[in-house]
Protein backbone atom coordinates (compact mmCIF):
# COMPACT_ATOMS: atom_id res chain seq x y z
CA UNK A 1 0.00 0.00 0.00
CA UNK A 2 1.45 3.96 -0.80
CA UNK A 3 0.18 6.41 1.05
CA UNK A 4 -2.56 9.28 -0.78
CA UNK A 5 -0.74 12.47 -0.11
CA UNK A 6 -4.01 14.17 -1.61
CA UNK A 7 -6.67 12.33 0.65
CA UNK A 8 -6.76 13.82 4.14
CA UNK A 9 -6.33 11.41 6.68
CA UNK A 10 -10.43 12.10 8.51
CA UNK A 11 -12.21 9.74 6.39
CA UNK A 12 -13.46 7.79 9.33
CA UNK A 13 -14.83 11.14 11.14
CA UNK A 14 -16.88 11.63 8.12
CA UNK A 15 -18.20 8.58 8.04
CA UNK A 16 -19.16 9.10 11.85
CA UNK A 17 -16.38 8.28 14.06
CA UNK A 18 -14.90 11.45 15.47
CA UNK A 19 -11.46 9.86 17.46
CA UNK A 20 -10.10 13.49 18.20
CA UNK A 21 -13.30 14.57 20.02
CA UNK A 22 -13.49 10.72 21.83
CA UNK A 23 -9.98 11.58 22.92
CA UNK A 24 -10.90 14.90 24.69
CA UNK A 25 -14.09 13.45 26.15
CA UNK A 26 -12.43 10.32 27.35
CA UNK A 27 -10.08 13.06 29.32
CA UNK A 28 -12.75 14.36 31.73
CA UNK A 29 -14.34 10.70 31.33
CA UNK A 30 -11.31 9.27 33.26
CA UNK A 31 -10.90 11.96 35.49
CA UNK A 32 -13.94 11.56 37.21
CA UNK A 33 -13.97 7.40 36.70
CA UNK A 34 -10.46 7.48 38.71
CA UNK A 35 -11.68 9.64 41.29
CA UNK A 36 -13.72 6.31 42.61
CA UNK A 37 -10.72 4.62 42.99
CA UNK A 38 -10.59 6.05 46.58
CA UNK A 39 -13.68 4.35 47.60
CA UNK A 40 -12.21 1.09 47.86
CA UNK A 41 -8.37 1.56 49.34
CA UNK A 42 -8.56 -2.02 50.47
CA UNK A 43 -9.94 -5.58 48.89
CA UNK A 44 -11.67 -4.06 45.53
CA UNK A 45 -8.82 -1.45 44.83
CA UNK A 46 -8.19 -1.00 41.04
CA UNK A 47 -4.01 -1.31 40.80
CA UNK A 48 -4.14 -0.28 38.16
CA UNK A 49 -4.40 3.29 36.06
CA UNK A 50 -7.02 3.50 33.36
CA UNK A 51 -5.87 2.96 29.96
CA UNK A 52 -4.89 -0.72 30.25
CA UNK A 53 -6.80 -3.02 27.85
CA UNK A 54 -8.51 -4.37 32.05
CA UNK A 55 -7.71 -3.44 34.90
CA UNK A 56 -7.60 -5.23 38.09
CA UNK A 57 -9.12 -5.27 41.08
CA UNK A 58 -7.32 -6.18 44.50
CA UNK A 59 -9.06 -9.20 45.63
CA UNK A 60 -6.89 -9.22 48.68
CA UNK A 61 -4.02 -13.06 49.52
CA UNK A 62 -1.97 -11.75 46.73
CA UNK A 63 -5.26 -12.02 43.71
CA UNK A 64 -6.49 -10.18 41.44
CA UNK A 65 -9.75 -9.80 39.32
CA UNK A 66 -9.20 -8.77 35.91
CA UNK A 67 -12.31 -7.01 34.31
CA UNK A 68 -12.98 -5.54 30.89
CA UNK A 69 -15.94 -4.39 29.24
CA UNK A 70 -17.06 -3.95 25.43
CA UNK A 71 -19.11 -4.22 22.55
CA UNK A 72 -19.45 -5.50 19.02
CA UNK A 73 -19.95 -1.52 17.29
CA UNK A 74 -21.61 -1.32 13.80
CA UNK A 75 -20.46 -5.07 12.76
CA UNK A 76 -23.94 -5.50 14.04
CA UNK A 77 -25.27 -3.46 11.62
CA UNK A 78 -23.83 -6.06 8.70
CA UNK A 79 -25.41 -8.69 10.56
CA UNK A 80 -29.41 -6.89 10.01
CA UNK A 81 -28.39 -6.53 6.63
CA UNK A 82 -27.46 -9.78 5.99
CA UNK A 83 -30.10 -10.61 8.49
CA UNK A 84 -27.71 -13.77 10.29
CA UNK A 85 -27.25 -12.72 13.98
CA UNK A 86 -25.52 -16.20 14.93
CA UNK A 87 -22.21 -15.26 15.13
CA UNK A 88 -22.26 -11.38 16.84
CA UNK A 89 -21.58 -13.08 20.05
CA UNK A 90 -18.64 -15.06 19.43
CA UNK A 91 -17.45 -11.39 18.68
CA UNK A 92 -18.60 -10.04 22.08
CA UNK A 93 -16.78 -12.78 23.78
CA UNK A 94 -13.94 -12.05 21.80
CA UNK A 95 -13.58 -8.55 22.29
CA UNK A 96 -13.82 -9.38 26.37
CA UNK A 97 -11.69 -12.14 26.74
CA UNK A 98 -8.88 -10.87 24.48
CA UNK A 99 -8.66 -7.85 26.15
CA UNK A 100 -8.42 -9.44 29.37
CA UNK A 101 -5.96 -11.78 28.62
CA UNK A 102 -3.57 -8.65 27.78
CA UNK A 103 -3.18 -8.06 31.69
CA UNK A 104 -2.14 -11.75 31.92
CA UNK A 105 -5.06 -12.96 33.35
CA UNK A 106 -7.17 -16.77 32.52
CA UNK A 107 -10.38 -15.01 31.31
CA UNK A 108 -13.54 -16.64 33.30
CA UNK A 109 -16.92 -15.70 33.01
CA UNK A 110 -18.90 -13.04 30.88
CA UNK A 111 -22.30 -11.36 31.37
CA UNK A 112 -23.86 -9.59 28.52
CA UNK A 113 -26.31 -6.94 27.50
CA UNK A 114 -28.66 -7.28 24.86
CA UNK A 115 -30.74 -4.15 24.09
CA UNK A 116 -33.53 -4.41 21.24
CA UNK A 117 -36.14 -3.03 19.19
CA UNK A 118 -38.76 -6.47 19.65
CA UNK A 119 -37.46 -9.37 21.58
CA UNK A 120 -37.89 -11.95 18.40
CA UNK A 121 -37.54 -15.28 19.47
CA UNK A 122 -35.51 -15.89 16.43
CA UNK A 123 -33.18 -13.18 16.78
CA UNK A 124 -32.18 -14.11 20.80
CA UNK A 125 -31.72 -17.55 19.72
CA UNK A 126 -29.14 -16.48 17.45
CA UNK A 127 -27.33 -14.44 19.77
CA UNK A 128 -27.18 -16.60 22.30
CA UNK A 129 -26.11 -19.18 19.81
CA UNK A 130 -23.37 -17.11 19.06
CA UNK A 131 -22.24 -16.32 22.76
CA UNK A 132 -22.36 -20.05 23.59
CA UNK A 133 -19.59 -20.73 20.40
CA UNK A 134 -17.69 -17.90 21.58
CA UNK A 135 -17.83 -18.62 25.01
CA UNK A 136 -16.79 -22.65 24.36
CA UNK A 137 -14.10 -21.19 22.38
CA UNK A 138 -12.72 -18.93 25.26
CA UNK A 139 -13.52 -21.99 27.75
CA UNK A 140 -15.53 -19.46 29.70
CA UNK A 141 -18.59 -19.36 31.58
CA UNK A 142 -21.92 -16.89 30.94
CA UNK A 143 -23.61 -16.76 34.19
CA UNK A 144 -26.39 -14.49 33.51
CA UNK A 145 -27.25 -11.48 31.11
CA UNK A 146 -30.19 -8.69 30.55
CA UNK A 147 -32.14 -8.17 27.64
CA UNK A 148 -34.02 -4.50 27.49
CA UNK A 149 -36.46 -3.76 24.72
CA UNK A 150 -36.24 -0.05 24.17
CA UNK A 151 -37.65 0.43 21.16
CA UNK A 152 -37.27 4.35 21.10
CA UNK A 153 -33.51 4.44 21.69
CA UNK A 154 -32.13 1.24 19.66
CA UNK A 155 -32.37 1.63 15.72
CA UNK A 156 -30.51 0.28 13.23
CA UNK A 157 -31.08 -0.58 9.09
CA UNK A 158 -33.86 -3.41 9.54
CA UNK A 159 -36.79 -1.92 11.72
CA UNK A 160 -37.82 -4.24 14.17
CA UNK A 161 -34.93 -6.29 14.58
CA UNK A 162 -31.69 -3.73 15.97
CA UNK A 163 -30.35 -4.35 18.65
CA UNK A 164 -26.86 -3.94 20.21
CA UNK A 165 -24.58 -6.49 22.36
CA UNK A 166 -22.07 -5.64 24.73
CA UNK A 167 -20.53 -7.84 27.49
CA UNK A 168 -18.71 -7.92 30.57
CA UNK A 169 -15.78 -10.21 31.28
CA UNK A 170 -13.65 -10.70 34.25
CA UNK A 171 -10.65 -13.29 34.80
CA UNK A 172 -8.17 -14.24 37.03
CA UNK A 173 -4.48 -13.18 37.73
CA UNK A 174 -2.30 -13.14 40.81
CA UNK A 175 -1.14 -9.78 41.51
CA UNK A 176 2.39 -10.23 41.01
CA UNK A 177 1.90 -11.53 37.74
CA UNK A 178 -0.09 -9.30 36.26
CA UNK A 179 1.70 -7.98 32.64
CA UNK A 180 1.61 -4.26 31.82
CA UNK A 181 5.10 -4.52 29.98
CA UNK A 182 7.15 -2.97 32.79
CA UNK A 183 10.02 -5.64 32.11
CA UNK A 184 10.04 -5.04 28.07
CA UNK A 185 13.85 -4.49 27.51
CA UNK A 186 15.22 -3.73 23.81
CA UNK A 187 15.45 -7.16 21.55
CA UNK A 188 12.36 -8.34 22.99
CA UNK A 189 10.50 -10.17 20.03
CA UNK A 190 7.21 -8.98 19.19
CA UNK A 191 4.72 -11.76 18.02
CA UNK A 192 2.17 -11.11 15.57
CA UNK A 193 -1.16 -13.80 15.68
CA UNK A 194 -3.12 -13.25 12.73
CA UNK A 195 -6.29 -11.48 12.35
CA UNK A 196 -9.66 -13.56 11.03
CA UNK A 197 -10.53 -10.38 9.20
CA UNK A 198 -11.82 -6.67 9.51
CA UNK A 199 -12.22 -8.38 13.50
CA UNK A 200 -14.94 -5.86 15.04
CA UNK A 201 -13.62 -2.15 14.76
CA UNK A 202 -13.54 0.19 11.39
CA UNK A 203 -16.22 -1.29 10.42
CA UNK A 204 -18.37 2.07 10.10
CA UNK A 205 -15.55 3.30 7.95
CA UNK A 206 -15.42 0.02 5.68
CA UNK A 207 -19.36 0.50 5.85
CA UNK A 208 -19.24 3.43 4.29
CA UNK A 209 -16.61 2.68 1.92
CA UNK A 210 -17.88 -0.62 0.53
CA UNK A 211 -21.56 0.24 0.47
CA UNK A 212 -22.25 4.21 0.35
CA UNK A 213 -19.25 4.77 -1.74
CA UNK A 214 -18.58 1.99 -4.33
CA UNK A 215 -21.94 0.66 -3.95
CA UNK A 216 -21.50 -2.70 -3.20
CA UNK A 217 -24.64 -5.18 -2.32
CA UNK A 218 -23.48 -7.34 1.41
CA UNK A 219 -24.72 -10.31 -1.29
CA UNK A 220 -22.22 -9.33 -3.85
CA UNK A 221 -19.45 -12.32 -4.65
CA UNK A 222 -16.11 -11.00 -5.02
CA UNK A 223 -13.33 -13.35 -6.12
CA UNK A 224 -10.52 -11.55 -4.99
CA UNK A 225 -12.24 -12.09 -1.67
CA UNK A 226 -13.42 -15.13 -2.22
CA UNK A 227 -16.96 -15.02 -0.59
CA UNK A 228 -19.87 -12.19 -0.63
CA UNK A 229 -18.94 -8.66 0.68
CA UNK A 230 -21.50 -9.15 4.08
CA UNK A 231 -19.86 -12.63 4.86
CA UNK A 232 -16.35 -11.04 4.89
CA UNK A 233 -17.58 -8.60 6.98
CA UNK A 234 -19.32 -10.60 9.33
CA UNK A 235 -16.09 -13.44 10.12
CA UNK A 236 -16.10 -13.19 13.55
CA UNK A 237 -12.81 -12.14 15.79
CA UNK A 238 -11.17 -14.48 16.04
CA UNK A 239 -10.45 -15.26 20.00
CA UNK A 240 -6.79 -15.94 21.41
CA UNK A 241 -7.06 -17.72 24.67
CA UNK A 242 -5.88 -20.94 23.77
CA UNK A 243 -2.38 -20.23 22.52
CA UNK A 244 -2.09 -17.13 24.74
CA UNK A 245 -2.59 -19.06 28.03
CA UNK A 246 -0.24 -21.97 26.82
CA UNK A 247 2.45 -18.85 25.91
CA UNK A 248 1.49 -17.77 29.31
CA UNK A 249 2.34 -21.18 31.17
CA UNK A 250 5.54 -21.48 29.21
CA UNK A 251 7.07 -18.60 28.06
CA UNK A 252 8.32 -15.46 29.37
CA UNK A 253 5.77 -12.96 28.15
CA UNK A 254 6.49 -9.34 28.96
CA UNK A 255 3.65 -7.49 27.56
CA UNK A 256 0.64 -8.08 25.01
CA UNK A 257 -1.78 -5.93 22.73
CA UNK A 258 -5.17 -6.77 21.44
CA UNK A 259 -5.31 -4.68 17.84
CA UNK A 260 -7.90 -3.03 17.91
CA UNK A 261 -9.10 0.47 17.06
CA UNK A 262 -5.78 2.42 16.72
CA UNK A 263 -4.22 -0.84 15.28
CA UNK A 264 -0.82 -1.66 15.85
CA UNK A 265 -0.87 2.11 17.85
CA UNK A 266 -1.95 -0.31 20.85
CA UNK A 267 1.94 -1.26 21.36
CA UNK A 268 2.31 1.65 23.29
CA UNK A 269 -0.46 0.99 25.73
CA UNK A 270 2.44 -0.66 27.64
CA UNK A 271 3.94 0.71 30.86
CA UNK A 272 7.71 1.29 29.73
CA UNK A 273 9.35 4.19 27.13
CA UNK A 274 10.95 1.46 24.38
CA UNK A 275 9.57 1.67 21.13
CA UNK A 276 8.66 -0.57 18.73
CA UNK A 277 10.37 -1.59 15.27
CA UNK A 278 8.00 -3.61 13.06
CA UNK A 279 9.83 -4.79 9.81
CA UNK A 280 8.21 -8.01 9.00
CA UNK A 281 4.64 -7.67 8.61
CA UNK A 282 2.77 -9.95 6.39
CA UNK A 283 0.88 -9.60 3.46
CA UNK A 284 -2.00 -7.21 3.69
CA UNK A 285 -5.43 -9.54 3.24
CA UNK A 286 -7.33 -8.79 0.72
CA UNK A 287 -10.34 -6.61 2.33
CA UNK A 288 -8.09 -4.38 3.57
CA UNK A 289 -6.58 -3.99 0.02
CA UNK A 290 -10.27 -3.83 -1.35
CA UNK A 291 -11.22 -0.87 1.40
CA UNK A 292 -7.87 1.24 0.76
CA UNK A 293 -8.42 1.47 -3.03
CA UNK A 294 -12.24 1.60 -3.29
CA UNK A 295 -11.89 4.33 -0.65
CA UNK A 296 -8.67 5.46 -1.46
CA UNK A 297 -8.26 5.58 2.39
CA UNK A 298 -4.26 7.21 3.06
CA UNK A 299 -2.09 4.48 4.03
CA UNK A 300 -2.25 6.52 7.71
CA UNK A 301 -5.69 5.99 8.20
CA UNK A 302 -5.47 2.40 7.21
CA UNK A 303 -3.10 0.91 10.06
CA UNK A 304 -4.95 3.60 12.28
CA UNK A 305 -8.22 1.69 11.79
CA UNK A 306 -7.69 -1.24 11.33
CA UNK A 307 -5.54 -4.34 12.58
CA UNK A 308 -4.41 -4.77 8.92
CA UNK A 309 -4.08 -8.32 9.46
CA UNK A 310 -2.37 -8.58 12.97
CA UNK A 311 -5.20 -8.94 15.74
CA UNK A 312 -3.03 -9.60 18.58
CA UNK A 313 0.85 -9.06 19.93
CA UNK A 314 2.79 -11.09 22.37
CA UNK A 315 6.07 -9.90 23.84
CA UNK A 316 8.89 -12.37 24.59
CA UNK A 317 12.55 -12.92 24.72
CA UNK A 318 13.82 -13.18 21.45
CA UNK A 319 15.26 -16.62 22.04
CA UNK A 320 11.53 -17.73 22.76
CA UNK A 321 10.22 -16.45 19.78
CA UNK A 322 9.80 -19.40 17.71
CA UNK A 323 8.22 -21.48 20.03
CA UNK A 324 5.74 -18.79 20.60
CA UNK A 325 5.11 -19.07 17.04
CA UNK A 326 4.57 -22.77 17.51
CA UNK A 327 2.36 -22.26 20.02
CA UNK A 328 0.27 -20.23 18.27
CA UNK A 329 0.20 -22.18 14.97
CA UNK A 330 -0.48 -25.27 17.01
CA UNK A 331 -4.02 -23.74 17.85
CA UNK A 332 -4.73 -23.31 14.50
CA UNK A 333 -3.83 -19.47 14.33
CA UNK A 334 -0.36 -18.40 11.82
CA UNK A 335 2.14 -15.89 13.67
CA UNK A 336 5.16 -14.36 12.51
CA UNK A 337 7.89 -12.23 14.23
CA UNK A 338 7.04 -9.10 12.99
CA UNK A 339 9.42 -7.01 14.87
CA UNK A 340 11.62 -5.92 17.83
CA UNK A 341 11.46 -3.68 21.21
CA UNK A 342 13.42 -0.71 20.32
CA UNK A 343 15.11 2.03 22.10
CA UNK A 344 15.78 4.29 19.19
CA UNK A 345 12.08 4.91 19.06
CA UNK A 346 10.94 6.71 22.40
CA UNK A 347 7.33 5.56 22.87
CA UNK A 348 7.13 5.24 18.98
CA UNK A 349 5.97 2.34 16.98
CA UNK A 350 7.81 2.13 13.50
CA UNK A 351 6.30 0.47 10.64
CA UNK A 352 8.95 -0.11 8.25
CA UNK A 353 7.00 -1.68 5.25
CA UNK A 354 4.19 1.13 5.20
CA UNK A 355 6.73 4.02 5.83
CA UNK A 356 4.93 4.93 8.83
CA UNK A 357 5.73 6.35 12.44
CA UNK A 358 3.45 5.93 15.27
CA UNK A 359 3.15 7.64 18.41
CA UNK A 360 0.09 9.10 20.62
CA UNK A 361 -3.11 7.99 18.31
CA UNK A 362 -1.94 8.47 15.10
CA UNK A 363 0.39 7.50 12.48
CA UNK A 364 2.74 9.96 9.99
CA UNK A 365 4.82 9.32 6.70
CA UNK A 366 8.25 8.28 8.12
Amino acid sequence: MTSSPDQPVDLYAQAGVDTTAEETGMASLTDWVTRTFAFRPGIGRPVLPIGHFANVIDLGAGRGLAISTDGVGTKILVAEMMHRYDTIGIDCIAMNVNDVLCVGAEPLALVDSVAVQHAHPELLRQIAAGLYEGARQARISIPGGEVAQIREIVTGVRDGWSFDLVGTCVGLVDLDKIIVGRRLAPGDAVIGLASSGVHSNGLTLARRVLFSTVGYRVNDHLPRLGRTIGEELLEPTRIYVPEVMEMLGKLDVKAMAHVTSDGLLNLLRVESDLGFLIDNLPETPAIFQLVQEAGQVSVEEMYQVFNMGIGYCVTVPAGQAEEAIAISQRHGTPAWRIGVVTDDFKKQVHLVQPGLIGEGNSFRPA
